[in-house]
């Protein structure tokens, strides 16, 4: 594939991310941390987040079969998940962290079982897409990665 045609499957990739709510603004503020010093930071930021993340989401999971519900602490465990996505631009995970705050608040565990299975899907699919998007990066090399030109 030509350097181009890359360009602008990058920029179309980056763009249907933004447009379906997978990403927010922290994720472009995010992209303007990197420069020629640190030209994977931004990569590497999401992997420890996914890295992570991941074992956030197992203590979730291990809280909610614990009876009885601790549901301050399963609120905790979220607002940390939370946190650590918002530190991303994760738009639709943060979004589903706030349902399962609120199930929290209401102690409906149903709720928060519902709301812990979108948040998993919407972790997995990020997880994807952003892998995707980090090899079309990778393939243009680290003076276009520098470059944030795609707002």
């Amino acid at each position: 594939m030509d350097y181009s045609n890359l360009r602008r499957q990058i920029f179309s990739m980056k763009k249907s991310l933004f447009d379906q709510g997978y990403l927010d603004e922290q994720f472009n503020q995010l992209e303007e941390l990197q420069d020629d010093s640190s030209p994977n930071f931004v990569e590497e930021v999401v992997a420890l987040f996914f890295k992570d993340s991941s074992r956030l989401l197992t203590n979730i999971e291990q809280a909610l079969e614990k009876y009885p519900q601790d549901f301050y602490r399963l609120d905790s465990l979220v607002h940390q998940f939370k946190g650590s996505g918002s530190s991303i631009g994760a738009l639709r995970m943060k979004n589903e962290c706030s349902m399962f705050k609120a199930h929290c608040s209401d102690r409906n565990l149903e709720g928060c079982r519902r709301s812990l299975q979108k948040m998993k899907r919407e972790h997995a699919t990020l997880k994807q897409k952003l892998e995707t998007y980090f090899q079309l990066l990778r393939q243009v090399g680290p003076r276009e990665r520098a470059v944030n030109s795609w707002k």
